[in-house]
């Protein structure tokens, strides 16, 4: 069972929350973002190509232009690759762990998995930034020296930025799961 629903980025661009439910204690929760603009995209380069053939037509040398396509492809790759990311999704799996996934625009996917037994938390946390308080979700690792301390915070969606009313669907969703965890021992 899937289900999408949408909402806006603290920037205030719309983002889509699609979670599906493979069992009772195993959900995905995968926050879109909006797709590069083709239309964006071809009027920086087309700014950066007319400016390279203005300088061009001023000092007369072929390797402005060149110097211009080269930076301008190098940087769209660079961008595509390890910048622009499409989707960010997270995979909580009550017996085994978290998997966190970030999808980027150019297919390239980044994943890390964390243990069941090292989350403490899964929290929504919030900072100051210029002048605005934003709202983050984050996995709180335990210390393995101290039971009662935490020794790592990672924070989750950090490119798609969720804002509060997305943030909560996730956490319900990764607390419904650690509770059963939690419960689970008890019952047997």
């Amino acid at each position: 069972m899937a289900e999408e629903r949408r909402f806006r980025s603290a920037s205030g661009a719309p983002i889509a929350l699609r979670r599906r439910q493979h069992s009772a204690s195993c959900r995905e929760l995968a926050v879109r973002g909006p797709r590069l603009q083709l239309r964006s995209l071809s009027a920086a380069t087309s700014a950066v190509w007319l400016a390279a053939y203005g300088l061009f037509a001023l000092s007369e040398n072929s390797m402005v232009l060149s110097a211009a396509i080269f930076i301008t492809l190098i940087g769209l790759i660079i961008y595509l690759h390890f910048v622009k990311i499409d989707q960010e999704s997270l995979l909580v799996i009550g017996s085994l762990g978290i998997q966190v996934t970030s999808s980027y625009a150019s297919g390239k996917e980044s994943t890390t998995f964390i243990e069941m037994g090292q989350v403490k938390d899964v929290v929504i946390n919030e900072a100051i930034h210029m002048q605005k308080v934003i709202y983050y979700l984050c996995i709180l690792l335990q210390d393995p020296e101290d039971p009662q301390g935490v020794s790592e915070v990672v924070p989750l969606f950090q490119s798609s930025k969720p804002r509060l009313d997305c943030l909560i669907e996730v956490y319900k969703s990764c607390q419904e799961i650690l509770e059963q965890r939690k419960t689970a021992p008890q019952s047997s």
